[in-house]
Protein backbone atom coordinates (compact mmCIF):
# COMPACT_ATOMS: atom_id res chain seq x y z
CA UNK A 1 0.00 0.00 0.00
CA UNK A 2 2.95 2.31 0.61
CA UNK A 3 1.10 4.64 3.01
CA UNK A 4 1.92 5.01 6.70
CA UNK A 5 -0.49 3.32 9.09
CA UNK A 6 -0.42 1.74 12.54
CA UNK A 7 -2.62 -0.88 14.16
CA UNK A 8 -2.70 -0.60 17.95
CA UNK A 9 -4.99 -3.59 18.47
CA UNK A 10 -3.59 -7.05 19.15
CA UNK A 11 -6.46 -8.89 17.43
CA UNK A 12 -8.61 -7.41 14.66
CA UNK A 13 -11.50 -9.23 13.03
CA UNK A 14 -11.18 -9.82 9.31
CA UNK A 15 -14.08 -7.59 8.29
CA UNK A 16 -12.67 -4.60 10.20
CA UNK A 17 -9.25 -5.09 8.59
CA UNK A 18 -10.79 -5.31 5.13
CA UNK A 19 -12.76 -2.11 5.73
CA UNK A 20 -9.63 -0.32 6.91
CA UNK A 21 -7.42 -1.51 4.04
CA UNK A 22 -10.10 -0.64 1.48
CA UNK A 23 -10.25 2.88 2.89
CA UNK A 24 -6.47 3.23 2.81
CA UNK A 25 -6.44 2.27 -0.88
CA UNK A 26 -8.36 5.41 -1.76
CA UNK A 27 -6.19 7.98 -3.56
CA UNK A 28 -7.19 10.70 -1.11
CA UNK A 29 -6.24 8.69 2.01
CA UNK A 30 -2.69 9.49 3.13
CA UNK A 31 -2.32 8.00 6.64
CA UNK A 32 -4.33 5.80 8.96
CA UNK A 33 -4.51 4.13 12.35
CA UNK A 34 -6.67 1.54 14.08
CA UNK A 35 -7.29 1.93 17.79
CA UNK A 36 -7.18 -0.98 20.31
CA UNK A 37 -11.00 -1.10 20.52
CA UNK A 38 -11.55 -1.40 16.77
CA UNK A 39 -14.29 -3.57 15.32
CA UNK A 40 -16.27 -3.71 12.08
CA UNK A 41 -18.64 -0.89 11.27
CA UNK A 42 -19.96 0.39 7.94
CA UNK A 43 -17.68 1.90 5.29
CA UNK A 44 -14.93 2.46 7.89
CA UNK A 45 -14.43 0.33 11.01
CA UNK A 46 -15.23 1.73 14.43
CA UNK A 47 -11.97 2.83 16.03
CA UNK A 48 -10.44 3.98 12.74
CA UNK A 49 -8.64 7.25 12.09
CA UNK A 50 -7.81 8.28 8.52
CA UNK A 51 -6.22 11.46 7.20
CA UNK A 52 -7.22 12.72 3.75
CA UNK A 53 -6.22 15.45 1.35
CA UNK A 54 -8.73 17.91 -0.08
CA UNK A 55 -11.83 15.85 0.72
CA UNK A 56 -14.12 14.91 3.59
CA UNK A 57 -16.07 11.64 3.65
CA UNK A 58 -19.38 11.87 5.57
CA UNK A 59 -19.55 8.08 6.01
CA UNK A 60 -16.15 8.15 7.74
CA UNK A 61 -17.58 10.44 10.41
CA UNK A 62 -20.75 8.40 10.67
CA UNK A 63 -24.38 8.95 11.54
CA UNK A 64 -24.06 10.23 15.10
CA UNK A 65 -21.94 13.32 14.45
CA UNK A 66 -20.35 14.53 17.67
CA UNK A 67 -21.15 11.42 19.67
CA UNK A 68 -18.79 11.53 22.59
CA UNK A 69 -18.04 11.65 26.28
CA UNK A 70 -18.04 14.23 29.00
CA UNK A 71 -17.13 13.98 32.67
CA UNK A 72 -17.39 16.42 35.56
CA UNK A 73 -16.38 16.12 39.23
CA UNK A 74 -19.43 16.75 41.41
CA UNK A 75 -19.60 18.58 44.77
CA UNK A 76 -21.41 15.75 46.59
CA UNK A 77 -20.28 13.03 48.94
CA UNK A 78 -19.87 9.75 47.07
CA UNK A 79 -21.04 7.69 50.03
CA UNK A 80 -24.21 9.77 50.30
CA UNK A 81 -24.86 9.12 46.62
CA UNK A 82 -24.27 5.42 47.14
CA UNK A 83 -26.71 5.37 50.07
CA UNK A 84 -29.35 7.14 47.95
CA UNK A 85 -28.50 5.50 44.63
CA UNK A 86 -31.96 4.05 44.01
CA UNK A 87 -33.71 7.37 44.57
CA UNK A 88 -31.23 9.22 42.33
CA UNK A 89 -31.55 6.49 39.70
CA UNK A 90 -35.35 6.85 39.57
CA UNK A 91 -35.19 10.66 39.58
CA UNK A 92 -32.72 10.77 36.69
CA UNK A 93 -35.02 8.62 34.57
CA UNK A 94 -37.83 11.05 35.36
CA UNK A 95 -35.73 14.14 34.53
CA UNK A 96 -33.80 13.02 31.44
CA UNK A 97 -35.58 11.46 28.44
CA UNK A 98 -34.01 8.23 27.20
CA UNK A 99 -34.39 6.02 24.15
CA UNK A 100 -36.41 7.72 21.39
CA UNK A 101 -38.05 10.11 23.86
CA UNK A 102 -37.40 13.85 23.88
CA UNK A 103 -38.48 16.65 26.19
CA UNK A 104 -42.00 17.95 26.37
CA UNK A 105 -42.27 21.33 24.70
CA UNK A 106 -43.56 22.87 27.93
CA UNK A 107 -40.52 21.85 29.98
CA UNK A 108 -37.83 24.55 29.96
CA UNK A 109 -34.15 23.75 29.61
CA UNK A 110 -31.73 24.44 32.45
CA UNK A 111 -28.98 25.79 30.20
CA UNK A 112 -29.21 28.27 27.34
CA UNK A 113 -28.19 27.47 23.79
CA UNK A 114 -25.82 29.59 21.74
CA UNK A 115 -26.83 27.77 18.57
CA UNK A 116 -28.99 29.26 15.86
CA UNK A 117 -30.70 27.62 12.90
CA UNK A 118 -29.44 30.50 10.78
CA UNK A 119 -25.93 29.06 11.11
CA UNK A 120 -26.98 25.88 9.28
CA UNK A 121 -27.33 25.36 5.56
CA UNK A 122 -30.85 25.56 4.16
CA UNK A 123 -31.11 21.77 4.11
CA UNK A 124 -29.63 21.58 7.60
CA UNK A 125 -32.22 23.98 8.99
CA UNK A 126 -35.01 21.83 7.67
CA UNK A 127 -33.48 18.70 9.17
CA UNK A 128 -32.94 20.31 12.61
CA UNK A 129 -36.51 21.61 12.68
CA UNK A 130 -37.92 18.25 11.63
CA UNK A 131 -35.93 16.51 14.37
CA UNK A 132 -37.21 19.03 16.98
CA UNK A 133 -33.68 19.98 17.93
CA UNK A 134 -34.62 22.25 20.83
CA UNK A 135 -36.80 19.63 22.51
CA UNK A 136 -34.20 16.91 21.88
CA UNK A 137 -31.46 18.87 23.68
CA UNK A 138 -30.97 17.26 27.07
CA UNK A 139 -32.03 13.74 26.06
CA UNK A 140 -29.81 10.68 26.26
CA UNK A 141 -30.71 8.39 23.38
CA UNK A 142 -30.28 4.61 23.41
CA UNK A 143 -27.84 1.82 22.55
CA UNK A 144 -24.50 2.31 24.27
CA UNK A 145 -25.31 5.84 25.43
CA UNK A 146 -25.34 6.19 29.20
CA UNK A 147 -25.14 8.36 32.28
CA UNK A 148 -23.09 7.19 35.24
CA UNK A 149 -22.33 8.49 38.68
CA UNK A 150 -19.16 6.97 40.05
CA UNK A 151 -16.22 7.35 42.38
CA UNK A 152 -12.52 7.52 41.55
CA UNK A 153 -9.53 6.27 43.55
CA UNK A 154 -9.36 9.53 45.53
CA UNK A 155 -13.01 9.30 46.57
CA UNK A 156 -14.13 12.06 44.18
CA UNK A 157 -17.65 11.73 42.77
CA UNK A 158 -17.95 12.09 38.99
CA UNK A 159 -20.80 12.28 36.50
CA UNK A 160 -19.98 10.68 33.16
CA UNK A 161 -22.15 10.98 30.03
CA UNK A 162 -21.95 9.24 26.67
CA UNK A 163 -24.33 10.75 24.12
CA UNK A 164 -24.50 12.29 20.66
CA UNK A 165 -26.35 14.75 18.46
CA UNK A 166 -29.60 12.78 18.61
CA UNK A 167 -31.74 12.73 15.47
CA UNK A 168 -30.26 15.98 14.21
CA UNK A 169 -26.80 14.54 13.55
CA UNK A 170 -28.29 11.41 12.03
CA UNK A 171 -30.44 13.46 9.65
CA UNK A 172 -27.52 15.64 8.59
CA UNK A 173 -25.29 12.61 8.05
CA UNK A 174 -27.92 10.83 5.96
CA UNK A 175 -28.38 13.93 3.79
CA UNK A 176 -24.68 14.37 3.05
CA UNK A 177 -23.94 10.67 2.61
CA UNK A 178 -26.67 10.57 -0.02
CA UNK A 179 -25.36 13.76 -1.60
CA UNK A 180 -21.87 12.25 -1.84
CA UNK A 181 -23.10 8.97 -3.35
CA UNK A 182 -26.07 9.47 -5.68
CA UNK A 183 -27.78 6.23 -6.70
CA UNK A 184 -25.60 4.17 -4.33
CA UNK A 185 -25.91 3.00 -0.72
CA UNK A 186 -24.14 5.84 1.04
CA UNK A 187 -22.99 4.03 4.17
CA UNK A 188 -21.17 1.26 2.29
CA UNK A 189 -18.77 3.30 0.19
CA UNK A 190 -15.89 5.75 0.46
CA UNK A 191 -17.67 8.64 -1.24
CA UNK A 192 -15.94 12.00 -0.77
CA UNK A 193 -16.96 15.62 -0.94
CA UNK A 194 -14.28 18.05 -2.06
CA UNK A 195 -13.67 20.63 0.64
CA UNK A 196 -13.49 23.42 -1.97
CA UNK A 197 -16.97 22.55 -3.30
CA UNK A 198 -20.23 24.09 -2.14
CA UNK A 199 -21.37 20.67 -0.90
CA UNK A 200 -18.14 20.07 0.98
CA UNK A 201 -18.27 23.48 2.64
CA UNK A 202 -21.90 22.93 3.60
CA UNK A 203 -21.08 19.56 5.17
CA UNK A 204 -18.17 20.98 7.18
CA UNK A 205 -20.36 23.84 8.41
CA UNK A 206 -23.27 21.60 9.37
CA UNK A 207 -20.99 18.98 10.93
CA UNK A 208 -19.42 21.65 13.17
CA UNK A 209 -22.90 22.82 14.16
CA UNK A 210 -23.79 19.25 15.12
CA UNK A 211 -20.56 18.92 17.13
CA UNK A 212 -21.53 21.95 19.17
CA UNK A 213 -25.09 20.68 19.50
CA UNK A 214 -23.84 17.36 20.88
CA UNK A 215 -21.77 19.24 23.48
CA UNK A 216 -24.76 21.39 24.46
CA UNK A 217 -26.85 18.23 24.75
CA UNK A 218 -24.37 16.80 27.26
CA UNK A 219 -24.11 20.09 29.17
CA UNK A 220 -27.89 20.24 29.56
CA UNK A 221 -27.99 16.69 30.91
CA UNK A 222 -25.12 17.47 33.27
CA UNK A 223 -27.04 20.46 34.66
CA UNK A 224 -30.06 18.23 35.27
CA UNK A 225 -27.89 15.66 37.05
CA UNK A 226 -26.78 18.41 39.43
CA UNK A 227 -30.40 19.40 40.07
CA UNK A 228 -31.41 15.79 40.78
CA UNK A 229 -28.52 15.19 43.20
CA UNK A 230 -29.23 18.45 45.01
CA UNK A 231 -32.91 17.56 45.37
CA UNK A 232 -32.44 13.96 46.50
CA UNK A 233 -29.50 14.58 48.81
CA UNK A 234 -30.90 17.77 50.28
CA UNK A 235 -27.56 19.48 49.85
CA UNK A 236 -26.03 21.72 47.25
CA UNK A 237 -22.60 22.60 46.06
CA UNK A 238 -20.95 24.48 43.25
CA UNK A 239 -19.92 22.38 40.28
CA UNK A 240 -17.31 24.13 38.16
CA UNK A 241 -18.24 23.64 34.51
CA UNK A 242 -14.78 24.92 33.58
CA UNK A 243 -13.63 21.47 34.76
CA UNK A 244 -15.93 19.72 32.30
CA UNK A 245 -14.01 17.30 30.10
CA UNK A 246 -15.73 16.97 26.72
CA UNK A 247 -14.29 14.91 23.90
CA UNK A 248 -16.33 13.68 20.96
CA UNK A 249 -15.24 10.69 18.89
CA UNK A 250 -17.10 11.11 15.57
CA UNK A 251 -15.79 14.05 13.56
CA UNK A 252 -13.44 15.36 10.89
CA UNK A 253 -10.99 18.17 11.65
CA UNK A 254 -8.36 20.06 9.69
CA UNK A 255 -4.80 19.68 11.00
CA UNK A 256 -1.63 20.64 9.13
CA UNK A 257 -3.45 20.66 5.81
CA UNK A 258 -5.01 17.20 6.29
CA UNK A 259 -8.56 16.24 7.25
CA UNK A 260 -8.39 13.83 10.20
CA UNK A 261 -11.47 11.60 10.26
CA UNK A 262 -12.15 9.95 13.60
CA UNK A 263 -14.90 7.36 13.62
CA UNK A 264 -15.13 5.99 17.13
CA UNK A 265 -11.75 7.40 18.17
CA UNK A 266 -10.90 10.04 20.79
CA UNK A 267 -8.82 13.13 20.03
CA UNK A 268 -5.66 12.83 22.17
CA UNK A 269 -3.26 15.70 21.54
CA UNK A 270 -0.44 16.14 24.05
CA UNK A 271 -1.94 17.26 27.36
CA UNK A 272 -5.53 17.00 26.10
CA UNK A 273 -7.96 15.54 28.62
CA UNK A 274 -10.33 12.80 27.54
CA UNK A 275 -12.74 10.14 28.80
CA UNK A 276 -12.63 6.48 27.74
CA UNK A 277 -15.55 4.31 28.92
CA UNK A 278 -15.37 0.58 29.51
CA UNK A 279 -18.71 -1.04 30.23
CA UNK A 280 -21.58 -0.92 32.73
CA UNK A 281 -19.54 -2.76 35.37
CA UNK A 282 -15.98 -1.51 34.97
CA UNK A 283 -16.55 2.21 34.56
CA UNK A 284 -14.58 4.88 32.74
CA UNK A 285 -11.06 6.30 32.61
CA UNK A 286 -10.13 9.96 32.66
CA UNK A 287 -7.02 10.25 30.50
CA UNK A 288 -4.43 12.77 29.31
CA UNK A 289 -3.30 12.54 25.69
CA UNK A 290 0.31 12.05 24.67
CA UNK A 291 -0.03 13.48 21.17
CA UNK A 292 1.28 10.42 19.35
CA UNK A 293 1.51 11.20 15.60
CA UNK A 294 1.50 7.46 14.74
CA UNK A 295 -2.10 7.28 16.01
CA UNK A 296 -2.93 10.57 14.29
CA UNK A 297 -3.19 12.15 17.75
CA UNK A 298 -5.94 9.74 18.79
CA UNK A 299 -6.86 7.03 21.29
CA UNK A 300 -9.65 4.50 21.68
CA UNK A 301 -13.20 5.70 22.30
CA UNK A 302 -14.07 2.78 24.59
CA UNK A 303 -13.50 -0.92 25.06
CA UNK A 304 -14.90 -2.05 21.72
CA UNK A 305 -17.47 -4.74 21.11
CA UNK A 306 -16.71 -8.43 20.74
CA UNK A 307 -20.36 -9.27 20.05
CA UNK A 308 -22.83 -7.35 17.92
CA UNK A 309 -26.11 -6.37 19.53
CA UNK A 310 -28.17 -9.18 18.04
CA UNK A 311 -25.42 -11.72 18.64
CA UNK A 312 -25.08 -10.60 22.26
CA UNK A 313 -28.77 -11.09 22.93
CA UNK A 314 -28.64 -14.54 21.34
CA UNK A 315 -25.47 -15.80 23.03
CA UNK A 316 -25.08 -14.08 26.39
CA UNK A 317 -26.55 -15.33 29.65
CA UNK A 318 -28.89 -12.92 31.38
CA UNK A 319 -28.19 -14.66 34.68
CA UNK A 320 -24.44 -13.99 34.36
CA UNK A 321 -25.16 -10.36 33.41
CA UNK A 322 -27.43 -9.94 36.44
CA UNK A 323 -24.94 -11.64 38.76
CA UNK A 324 -21.89 -9.62 37.72
CA UNK A 325 -23.76 -6.31 38.12
CA UNK A 326 -25.13 -7.37 41.52
CA UNK A 327 -21.68 -8.43 42.72
CA UNK A 328 -20.33 -5.01 41.68
CA UNK A 329 -23.12 -3.34 43.67
CA UNK A 330 -24.18 -1.09 40.78
CA UNK A 331 -27.71 0.26 40.54
CA UNK A 332 -28.63 -0.11 36.87
CA UNK A 333 -31.25 -1.18 34.40
CA UNK A 334 -30.39 -4.88 34.16
CA UNK A 335 -32.96 -6.66 32.02
CA UNK A 336 -33.31 -8.38 28.66
CA UNK A 337 -33.50 -5.00 26.99
CA UNK A 338 -29.96 -4.11 28.07
CA UNK A 339 -28.42 -7.57 27.66
CA UNK A 340 -26.60 -6.33 24.56
CA UNK A 341 -24.82 -3.85 26.85
CA UNK A 342 -23.61 -6.55 29.24
CA UNK A 343 -19.90 -6.29 30.14
CA UNK A 344 -19.45 -9.62 28.37
CA UNK A 345 -20.38 -8.01 25.02
CA UNK A 346 -17.21 -5.89 25.19
CA UNK A 347 -13.46 -6.35 25.13
CA UNK A 348 -11.64 -6.00 28.43
CA UNK A 349 -11.22 -2.27 29.01
CA UNK A 350 -8.13 -3.01 31.11
CA UNK A 351 -6.44 -4.78 28.18
CA UNK A 352 -7.46 -1.97 25.84
CA UNK A 353 -5.95 0.63 28.17
CA UNK A 354 -2.72 -1.37 28.37
CA UNK A 355 -2.48 -1.41 24.57
CA UNK A 356 -2.60 2.39 24.38
CA UNK A 357 0.02 3.31 26.94
CA UNK A 358 1.82 5.19 24.16
CA UNK A 359 -1.31 7.19 23.40
CA UNK A 360 -2.67 8.31 26.80
CA UNK A 361 -1.86 8.44 30.49
CA UNK A 362 -4.57 7.40 32.96
CA UNK A 363 -5.49 10.21 35.37
CA UNK A 364 -8.40 8.53 37.17
CA UNK A 365 -10.51 5.37 37.07
CA UNK A 366 -14.18 6.06 37.82
CA UNK A 367 -16.05 3.01 39.10
CA UNK A 368 -19.84 3.19 38.72
CA UNK A 369 -22.30 3.63 41.56
CA UNK A 370 -25.30 3.87 39.25
CA UNK A 371 -25.83 3.61 35.51
CA UNK A 372 -28.63 5.03 33.32
CA UNK A 373 -29.31 3.42 29.91
CA UNK A 374 -31.77 4.33 27.19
Amino acid sequence: MGKPYRIFAEVVEGKALSQFYDAMKMDFAVQGALMPDTHAGYSLPIGAVVATEEVVIPAWVGYDIGCGMCALPLPFDAQAVRANANAIFEALYQRIPTGFNINEASRPSVTETALSLSDLSQEGRGIAEAKKWEQARGSLGSGNHFIELGQDEQGVLWAVIHSGSRGVGHGLAQHYMTLASPNRKASEGHFPLRVDSAEGQAYINDMNWALQYALENRREMMARILQVCTSVLGSSGQAHFAQLINRNHNHAELKDGLWIHRKGATHAEEGMMGVIPGNMRDGSFVVRGKGNPASLWSSSHGAGRVLGRREAKEKLSFQEFEQTMAEAGIVARVDNGTLDESPFAYKSIFEVMELQRDLVDVVAHIRPILNIKG
